[in-house]
């Protein structure tokens, strides 16, 4: 669900359902033409329906970061957002790109990182690491208790 498809009234019906935030980062520098720019918007796009669309009714998916530098104060940047989300009440932050510029970063407070090389594999595979975090944070719980 895009975060403007929720208004207030609803939104406190939905939070219990609602526990996990897509951050999608676009992966423009500023330097490309127009019709570069419309090849990774729909480049993101696609690798977000892997998500968005199998998990409608958990996830929520706030805007994109559109223009990115490949820096530690970008990636500050993205986990002072991630710890953000938290703070709102999102249980797990998924951020995902399909900038292949951007797979070695390591955003440390988001809870799965889909990169552009986990797009590239399928729907299936991104449907599998969204599962396995969701069970991987289940199975962590069970054992503190």
């Amino acid at each position: 669900m895009k975060f403007s498809e929720v208004n207030k009234e609803q939104w406190e019906e939905l939070r219990p359902y609602m526990d996990t935030c897509l951050l999608p980062i676009t992966g423009l520098t500023g330097d490309q033409n127009p019709w570069q720019v419309t090849e990774e918007l729909e480049k993101l796009r696609d690798i977000m329906d892997y998500v968005e669309f199998p998990f409608k009714g958990r996830i929520v998916t706030y805007p994109a970061l559109h223009y990115v530098t490949y820096d530690e104060a970008f990636i500050d940047h993205v986990n002072r957002l991630c710890l953000g989300f938290k703070e709102l009440g999102f249980r797990y932050v998924i951020v995902i790109s399909s900038d292949s510029g951007l797979n070695q970063m390591e955003f440390s407070a988001c809870d799965l990182f889909i990169r552009a090389k986990d797009g590239a594999k399928g729907k299936l595979q991104v449907r599998e690491l969204v599962e396995a975090c969701w069970s991987q944070e289940a199975e962590n719980s069970t054992e503190d208790e």
